[in-house]
């Protein structure tokens, strides 16, 4: 099975979907090759990085998940470099 790289960056704006979020990523879990988490307290919000190593069509489900939690955008980034996993 082929895998990308990519990064996701993701911005929560509503505090009760942090739970959701954190559901998800454990969800995806063994695809994640680190996460960062800031909380920006001046502004209300926090700003999550993902660094993610899977099949194009996992990060596609997986950034659409996020996207649709109240009060989460994400936006993903993807670069060349592909591999091969046992999947």
């Amino acid at each position: 099975m082929e895998t990308r790289v990519a990064v996701m960056g993701i911005i929560v704006e509503e505090f009760g979907s942090a739970e959701l979020l954190n559901a998800l990523l454990h969800e995806y879990g063994r695809w994640i090759i680190g996460r960062m988490g800031v909380p920006y307290r001046e502004k209300g919000i926090n700003i999550v990085s993902i660094a993610i190593d899977a099949p194009q069509d996992t990060i596609s489900a997986l950034s659409g998940k996020i996207g649709k939690l109240p009060g989460v955008s994400v936006k993903t980034a993807y670069s060349n470099v592909t591999g091969k996993t046992n999947g």
